[in-house]
């Protein structure tokens, strides 16, 4: 007896199968909500480029016990909230929303996650601040090589949503500067003239893999990484001719995997690192250095950071998940030390070249796991006033809260990239006594799905 007949309840449909719609909502990460068949027997089905409002027809590509997922085939019925689509790729799914209406959705996402994820309550939500600019903000794009099925050519673009080996070809994105995309493009004719081949992951065979594009959008610098399969040579001085860089990388892979992290990476023409400034500081990034992709946004989130930590000039500040130290060394001048902790040990020397850049000598930076290596740092330093935490989306684990927890930080900032994440982290140091005091979203990245906010929470008395 399937589970279906167990319970009356109608044949669910099954993959391939097509639906029309009615699109209710929109669930964390940008997908539409719909509900297939009654009210008592309906199943949730999550409809990809479908905007609340939206009657569409689908194919079901997923088909689980509580919920299933399908490919948008067509808007029988538009959402009045529906506006034109600007940008010609998949970069931009959220741009069919006017921007208004983007930014009251992930607001409520961002406040939903807290109360729906971690039950908590209590705290203040803070209007959610919006971007500078809506289009043309982003300082870094990572671009996938690819072959065009019908003509065989090289082509440069983003992933087909939902697959790992479809590329859509981009001519201009919109999400980067003129500049950007003119390196792009560069890069891309360079290629195809010196006849380079894209990486074939079911093959394992071809060069080139990804290209990575980033601005100094304060310094007018630019950086061009481009990432190959292990082994592979390049023309460099023919490559640096046709793009002009400012700092012209290669990076060389040998997983079978796509990712533009690791691998061996080798200077060809120009510096090892470009320029950027940021709160009135100035930082040197190299070609793997994580640092905010909106350079703008990233100035008024980690004013929000700083503003909620309340520092008075004497407080002894920790920054986990520290990168190149961009968030310490904000907050440097308002501390009386600051103490940064970061796995990755290049993000390290990053950090401690850029204190020494800016002329700051209250902060100091160490590699380590902040899961080992918190215990340590309390140890040598002695316990925190504040700690601000700005984890990868995956959030912190557990050990890593029990750690900041047994740290016992009068106030903890929490910055998060993912509110799916901070809410059970939040649950879990409200359990242990400290209260979730504000949370204020910030949009950092426009036409997509994606928000940051920060978290405000206090030891209670």
């Amino acid at each position: 007896m399937t589970d279906d007949t167990a319970t009356a309840r109608p044949p669910r449909p099954q993959r391939g199968d097509e639906l029309e719609l009615h699109i209710e909502s929109l669930a964390f990460g940008g997908a539409g909500v719909a509900r297939w068949g009654d009210e008592e027997h309906g199943w949730v089905v999550f409809v990809r480029d479908a905007l609340p409002g939206d009657t569409v027809r689908c194919a079901v590509t997923k088909r689980k016990r509580h919920y299933g997922e399908a490919r948008l085939l067509e808007v029988v019925t538009p959402s009045p909230d529906r506006v034109p689509a600007k940008a010609d790729h998949p970069g931009a799914p959220w741009q069919v929303m006017p921007y208004e209406k983007q930014i009251e959705i992930k607001a409520a996402q961002v406040e939903d996650a807290l109360r729906r994820l971690g039950h908590l309550d209590g705290f203040e939500m803070l209007p959610i601040v919006p971007a500078v600019e809506q289009w043309r903000y982003r300082n870094k794009l990572e671009f996938s090589f690819g072959t065009d099925r019908e003509t065989g050519e090289l082509i440069c673009g983003f992933h087909a949503p939902g697959s790992w080996e479809d590329i859509v070809h981009v001519e201009d994105c919109l999400l980067q500067s003129e500049r950007g995309n003119a390196a792009r493009r560069a890069v891309l004719e360079w290629a195809r003239a010196h006849r380079y081949s894209a990486y074939d992951r079911r093959t394992q065979i071809g060069a080139l893999r990804n290209l990575v594009i980033r601005e100094g959008r304060r310094t007018g610098q630019l950086q061009v990484r481009l990432v190959v399969s292990d082994g592979v040579e390049i023309e460099a001085g023919s490559l640096h001719a046709a793009v002009a860089a400012d700092s012209l990388l290669l990076t060389e892979i040998d997983t079978v995997g796509e990712t533009t992290a690791g691998g061996t990476t080798s200077l060809l023409a120009g510096e090892p690192t470009i320029g950027e400034e940021v709160c009135g500081l100035s930082f040197r990034l190299s070609g793997q250095a994580f640092f905010q992709t909106n350079t703008e946004m990233a100035e008024k989130l980690y004013g929000v950071a700083a503003d909620v930590a309340g520092l008075q000039g004497w407080e002894r500040v920790y920054d986990l998940f520290c990168g190149i130290g961009t968030i310490g060394l904000s907050l440097a001048s308002r501390s009386g030390e600051v103490w940064g902790l970061e796995i990755v040990e290049d993000a390290i020397a990053d950090a401690i070249g850029n204190a020494k850049a800016n002329d700051i000598s209250n902060a100091r930076f160490f590699a380590g796991d902040v899961r080992l290596a918190l215990r340590e740092l309390v140890e040598k330093a002695g316990r925190p006033d504040v700690v601000v935490v700005d984890p990868p989306r995956a959030g912190l684990s557990q050990k890593v809260v029990r750690r900041v927890l047994e740290a016992s930080p009068k106030r903890i900032v929490y910055v998060s990239c993912n509110p799916t994440t901070l809410a059970p982290n939040a649950a879990q140091m409200v359990e242990e006594g400290y209260v979730l005091k504000t949370v204020q979203p910030v949009d950092m990245f426009p036409q997509t799905p994606h928000i940051e906010c920060v978290a405000v929470l206090e030891r209670g008395a």
